[in-house]
């Protein structure tokens, strides 16, 4: 079921959705519907560093200060 949103933007942001909407032969609801879709599914995809943990095997990272530090950075 489809809802009605209104959003409130820049004029020249509008005219630069509308020319996309047409370039891409859909409507501007479609446009935003799909970015709402994309940035729910970037949300809730793992990190890359989340994806490659465990993949090969190496020194722990208790022995290994490097690893410690990038283990901390890059996964949640």
């Amino acid at each position: 079921m489809k809802h009605k949103l209104t959003l409130t933007v820049d004029a020249r942001a509008v005219e630069n959705l509308k020319r996309m909407a047409v370039r891409r032969q859909t409507s501007v609801s479609a446009l935003v519907e799909g970015w709402g879709t994309q940035a729910s599914t970037m949300v809730t995809s793992r990190g890359l560093g989340d994806r490659l943990l465990g993949l090969w095997a190496g020194r722990p990272a208790e022995t290994d200060a490097r690893l410690a530090y990038l283990l901390r950075k890059h996964t949640r």
